[in-house]
């Protein structure tokens, strides 16, 4: 059985895709959105991060984060806020009737996938590239027509500093950069 190493380089910056589990359509409720600000927040005040961007649908987030110098840890980062997040929400949303021996030997919620999906970002095209990849997501999936009308995500603050336009993202996949999902 072949083994997944994940990058491990010191204060590089990686694009993340972290999943719930069996695709639910949780993530933009109020209580787990809370819960999310709160565990990202208390694992940033422990192990520093910044966060380049990010995006929340239903199912599904995006990240790109910047790690400090010399230190590649992003796993623990994440491991962390995963459980702050089942553990806060477990009353409304545990599922009882998902966890079946191996989420029982793991001892996973039923909140996310197990594991996630990282890219370490290569260069400042690769960066460009998945930022907007990130801010156009909301319209891919059709939870929006146009980027600006999505409230989860950072696009907000990169227009008002002038990064990218109001109407950049409006709709029509051709006219803007989407890297592949």
């Amino acid at each position: 059985m072949s083994r997944y190493r994940r990058s491990q380089t010191p204060g590089a910056t990686y694009f993340f895709t972290v999943v719930t589990y069996r695709r639910q359509a949780i993530l933009c409720d109020a209580p787990i959105r809370e819960a999310l600000r709160k565990a990202i927040a208390a694992v940033r005040a422990k192990r520093p991060f910044t966060i380049d961007a990010w995006v929340l649908l239903s199912d599904h987030l995006h990240a790109i984060w910047t790690l400090p110098p010399g230190d590649a840890d992003f796993a623990t980062r994440w491991a962390v806020t995963k459980r702050q997040v089942s553990v806060k929400c477990a009353k409304d949303y545990r599922r009882g009737d998902w966890i079946g021996p191996s989420k029982q030997k793991h001892r996973e919620s039923t909140l996310w996938q197990r594991g996630y999906w990282e890219h370490q970002i290569r260069d400042e095209y690769d960066f460009e590239r998945h930022m907007d990849y990130i801010h156009f997501n909301p319209v891919k999936h059709g939870h929006c027509r146009q980027v600006t009308d999505w409230p989860y995500s950072t696009f907000h603050r990169y227009a008002e500093q002038g990064v990218y336009p109001l109407d950049w993202g409006g709709g029509n996949v051709d006219d803007n950069l989407v890297a592949g999902e």
